[in-house]
Formats: C-alpha cells, sequence, structure tokens
C-alpha cells in the first residue's frame, strides 16, 4: 500500500518524470503523464516510444523503475494508449 495520496504523489511523479523524459526524446519519443489514481500512474507514451516493440520495456525498466527509485517501490505506472482513456477508471479499481 502506498502511504500518500493520489494528489501527494502527483508533484512527485512529475518530478521523477522530468528526468526520464530527455532519454525518451533522444529515441524521438515522449510521455504524457495522463493522472495518478489509486496510486497507479497513468501515462501515454508518445511519438516513436507509441507502437515501439520496446516501449512495455520502457513503461517497466524505465519510467516504473525510476518512479519506485524516487517514490515508493510499489508505484505502478500503466501505459493507455491515444483513445482507450475511458479505461483508466475500470484499471485504476483492479
Amino acid at each position: 500500500m502506498i502511504p500518500f495520496t493520489d494528489e501527494e504523489l502527483h508533484p512527485a511523479v512529475e518530478k521523477s518524470l522530468e528526468k526520464i523524459k530527455p532519454m525518451l526524446a533522444l529515441d524521438g519519443g515522449g510521455l504524457t503523464l495522463l493522472c495518478i489514481k489509486n496510486g497507479y500512474v497513468f501515462v501515454q507514451l508518445q511519438g516513436a516510444c507509441h507502437g515501439c516493440a520496446s516501449s512495455g520495456q520502457t513503461l517497466k525498466y524505465g519510467i516504473e523503475r525510476q518512479l519506485r527509485i524516487d517514490i515508493h517501490p510499489e508505484i505502478e505506472v500503466i501505459n493507455i494508449n491515444p483513445g482507450m482513456e475511458h479505461e483508466i477508471e475500470g484499471l485504476a479499481n483492479k
């Protein structure tokens, strides 16, 4: 259980993601923080990252790993593909 509210997590997550964005940009990619719900961090991979075969690795071993180091070891990141934002509620309540 993550001992922070979603509101408390937001600035820390944004700060941590800023460390990752330059790495993604080197490969022509990027990401947007969509929201934080029930301790889950919802992002949208963009540019070359969207649909890339390595995007799952980037999500778990790049983005999620950095957030776990910076914030909490149980934080989980979920990528939401464009047009699928309506799935956030269901995923946040799993």
